[in-house]
C-alpha cells in the first residue's frame, strides 16, 4: 500500500478542499502547498549540468573566443570577435560580443569600453603601442563612465606600471609562458589595480589573461583568451 507522509497528506487535502469549493481564489495554504510541490519536482528533476569546456572542444572552433567574468556578479560569458579596426591612436581596437549583444572593446588587450552591462565604461585612455600587447608605461589614465540617465562622469587616475616577472598561466589545459604586468592607479580617494599576463616569447604579442577595472558598478572583469 502506498503511504503518504503527513506533509504530503496535508498538500493533497488542501488541493481537494480547493476543488470542492469551486473556482474561488486559492487560499494561502493552497499556494504554499503548490509551491512546495513545484520545489520537490525541481529537486527530483534538476537541470542538466553545463557542458564542460575542454581544449578538444575549443580546437574544433574556427574563430577565437574570450571568456569574461564579472567578479561582483559572479557572471561568466563567452564572446566572439565582432570586428577590429585602427583609429587615430596607437594600437588596434578589437570589439568582442556575446550572443545577447553585450560587448567589450579592447586596445592591445586593454579594456577601453563596455556596452550592455549597465553603468558601464564609455571610454578609457590606455598607453598602447602598435604591435605590443598590454600597457607600455605609467602615467595618467582617464575613464569616462556612464552616470545616471544619459550623464557622464570623468575620472582621472595616476598610474604606475610594475613588471612582476615570469608567471605562466594555464587556460583550459594549455599553459602559456607569460610575464605579469601590474598597473596601480590612484585618484579620487580610491585605488585601481589592473593585472595583465602577457606572452613572454620573442615575437609574440598577446594578453592571455587579465583582470581589469571597468567602473564602480561593473567592478573588475577577468578576461581569458581561449584561442590557441
Amino acid at each position: 500500500m502506498l503511504r503518504l507522509a503527513p506533509a504530503a497528506l496535508l498538500a493533497v487535502a488542501l488541493v481537494l478542499a480547493g476543488c470542492a469549493r469551486g473556482p474561488e481564489k486559492p487560499s494561502a495554504q493552497l499556494e504554499v502547498a503548490q509551491a512546495v510541490g513545484q520545489y520537490v519536482l525541481r529537486r527530483r528533476n534538476p537541470p542538466p549540468p553545463p557542458a564542460q569546456l575542454t581544449r578538444a572542444l575549443l580546437d574544433r572552433e574556427t574563430q577565437p573566443y574570450l571568456e569574461a567574468t564579472i567578479e561582483n556578479r559572479d557572471a561568466k560569458a563567452y564572446l566572439i570577435r565582432s570586428f577590429s579596426r585602427s583609429d587615430d591612436h596607437p594600437g588596434r581596437i578589437e570589439v568582442w560580443r556575446t550572443q545577447d549583444n553585450v560587448s567589450l572593446a579592447l586596445r592591445q588587450g586593454m579594456v577601453t569600453a563596455t556596452r550592455g552591462l549597465g553603468g558601464g565604461l564609455l571610454s578609457a585612455s590606455v598607453p598602447a603601442v602598435a604591435g605590443q600587447a598590454g600597457p607600455v608605461r605609467g602615467g595618467a589614465r582617464t575613464y569616462v563612465l556612464r552616470d545616471k540617465g544619459n550623464g557622464q562622469t570623468r575620472l582621472t587616475l595616476a598610474c604606475s606600471l610594475h613588471d612582476l616577472g615570469p608567471e605562466p598561466v594555464k587556460i583550459v589545459e594549455l599553459t602559456h609562458p607569460t610575464r605579469r604586468l601590474q598597473e596601480r592607479c590612484e585618484g579620487a580617494g580610491g585605488v585601481v589595480v589592473n593585472d595583465y599576463w602577457i606572452d613572454s616569447r620573442p615575437g609574440h604579442s598577446q594578453v592571455w589573461q587579465s583582470r581589469q577595472w571597468a567602473g564602480p558598478e561593473v567592478g573588475y572583469i577577468r578576461i581569458r583568451q581561449l584561442w590557441r
